[in-house]
């Protein structure tokens, strides 16, 4: 139930929900679904300018909802698991509240 879901937790799903509300980060988490990538592989499948990528990773990182390493000079983004887990709970208990609760004219 949503009455559960600690005080930190809603600040995190609020966060990560903002995430979500921009179309270009929806493509960029759409690309991280096949697995790690660069701002550089970002680039060449947008056909976006660096800096504009840059702008929306940084959400997407500040959100939790990715995780980078760097390997050299290159940093690789991908999908932060418990963030996507976080989510799915939050909206199935969303699901789970909804369809369970009666309706006060019933």
């Amino acid at each position: 139930m949503l009455k559960d879901i600690s005080k930190v937790k809603k600040e995190n799903i609020s966060k990560l929900m903002v995430s979500f509300s921009d179309p270009l980060r929806l493509e960029i988490i759409d690309l991280m679904m096949d697995g790690e990538v660069c701002v550089c592989d970002i680039m060449k499948l947008t056909k976006l300018s660096q800096s504009r990528i840059s702008y929306h990773i940084k959400i997407l990182k500040e959100a939790g909802l990715i995780s980078d390493r760097q390997e050299g000079r290159w940093v690789y983004y991908s999908l932060n698991k418990e963030a996507l887990f976080l989510i799915k709970e939050w909206i199935t208990s969303l699901t789970d509240y909804s369809s369970n609760k009666k309706r006060c004219c019933e």
